[in-house]
């Protein structure tokens, strides 16, 4: 029988507490990497009643699946890649089979829905309209690719322990991130859906080098690591992928028409054969390797969700490794912040952050290349910028080490909820962040 962890067991228990206040659609906060499908199945194990857990892939259908049996728990598989066994009370379905046999599965007393942030969808939201009950979301990310709320779906919000937290008790690994000093220009290419269009922003970062050769930087700062590189599209990751067995890497791109043994036979030899797997959205959210210790960013995104949700899939600790590697070479981390930074969610979703013209804009020191809160004097180096230099740098084809700069020692310098709130206020979090911490703290 699986351990919880204690911050999954406290988990569990403030989400029994939101039942207990009247709360009927608890939101299950998590980060990338702290085990939200054990969560989820330890309590479909000890749930009274029938349990219905929805997922939207394969991968995670099985994953659930392995999960719950370690457990102990008996469950029927909605899916067709599995004979149904609609009697038994636990059930985990793929969302696309499941809608369309709705009318052969028993009205459920509570749904389990994974990888929540996809519930206002519209296959998932015909399953929950059809069946009401009580409801929990899990995810790491609660907000939409339009950056709009989960309210219309959930009725409050348990949040775990964050990345940073995690970090700090050895449960996920510390990341070490280069970007280049400047973004790339992506002026031309649209918006659809709070995200690039795909296919214009496919001709304008599928070649050779962005902002550095992929291949050269991974040989300089990760040879030998077990990675994943995230491409625009399909092709896209094929190019890489040659990229890689070009320079002599075992490299191999995944995608949705490959066979599930197939992709599964690529994805479990990433560490053992394998060097690099490249992939367009097959690896960006639920898949489960440890062995990846290095996230190669070549997919520019206006979604901190899936910034989150890729940066995520390195942070996972692994045998003797103390830190991750991140190679963004689109500069997604200047977009949405470093993967540890401190992040306040809320059911109303949160405002697009432009970090150049917020309140908070984020600089980077033309000497050290640290990222730091918007100022002159480099808090790092003590390099003081020009009065007419740009607020960051061009540097063409460089990537540089982005740095916290003290930000986690200073907010564990703040020992009172008012020098939190001094921290909120400067740095531009959202209202409540500072409430968070003080108050998590105290738990």
């Amino acid at each position: 029988m699986i351990q919880l962890r204690p911050y999954q067991s406290e988990a569990t228990e403030r989400l029994r507490n939101a039942y207990r206040d009247g709360y009927n659609a608890p939101l299950l906060v998590l980060p990338t990497g702290a085990g939200k499908t054990i969560v989820f199945s330890w309590i479909a194990a000890n749930a009274r009643g029938r349990v219905l857990i929805l997922v939207h892939r394969v991968e995670l259908l099985r994953q659930t699946s392995e999960k719950l049996t370690m457990f102990g728990v008996d469950h029927g598989l909605i899916s067709p890649h599995y004979r149904p066994q609609y009697h038994k009370a636990v059930q985990v379905a793929s969302v696309q089979t499941l809608v369309r046999r709705m009318d052969q599965v028993e009205q459920p007393d509570l749904i389990v829905i994974d990888e929540a942030h996809h519930a206002m969808a519209g296959t998932w939201m015909r399953i929950l309209n059809e069946y009401q009950c009580r409801r929990l979301g899990v995810t790491a990310t609660p907000m939409r690719a339009d950056g709009k709320g989960m309210g219309d779906v959930f009725d409050t919000i348990v949040e775990g322990p964050t990345v940073s937290e995690l970090i700090e008790m050895g449960y996920l690994t510390n990341p070490k991130v280069y970007a280049p000093a400047a973004k790339i220009d992506l002026s031309g290419v649209k918006t659809r859906g709070g995200d690039y269009v795909r296919s214009e922003l496919a001709t304008a970062v599928d070649k050779p080098t962005i902002t550095g050769d992929a291949v050269s930087y991974y040989r300089k700062l990760a040879d030998g690591v077990p990675a994943v590189a995230f491409c625009v599209s399909v092709d896209h990751a094929k190019h890489v992928a040659d990229q890689f067995r070009s320079a002599g890497y075992v490299s191999e791109s995944v995608d949705g028409t490959m066979s599930d043994d197939e992709r599964k036979r690529v994805l479990n030899g990433l560490g053992d054969g394998i060097d690099v797997v490249t992939s367009c959205d097959l690896i960006s959210e639920g898949t489960d390797i440890p062995a990846i210790g290095c996230a190669i960013l070549l997919r520019p995104t206006q979604s901190e969700a899936l910034y989150l949700q890729q940066v995520g899939r390195a942070l996972r600790p692994y045998e003797d490794r103390k830190e991750a590697v991140i190679l963004d070479h689109v500069g997604n981390v200047l977009r949405h912040g470093m993967p540890d930074e401190v992040r306040a969610w809320t059911l109303a979703g949160r405002e697009r952050v432009n970090r150049e013209k917020s309140d908070n804009p984020v600089s980077q020191c033309d000497k050290c290349y640290a990222v730091y809160p918007s100022g002159r004097i480099c808090p790092e180096c003590g390099h003081e910028r020009e009065l007419n230099q740009r607020e960051i740098a061009q540097v063409e084809g460089e990537l540089m080490e982005v740095k916290r700069v003290e930000r986690r020692q200073d907010q564990g310098r703040a020992k009172s909820l008012q020098a939190l709130r001094l921290i909120e206020r400067q740095r531009g979090y959202r209202r409540g962040w500072a409430e968070k911490v003080y108050y998590g703290r105290k738990r």
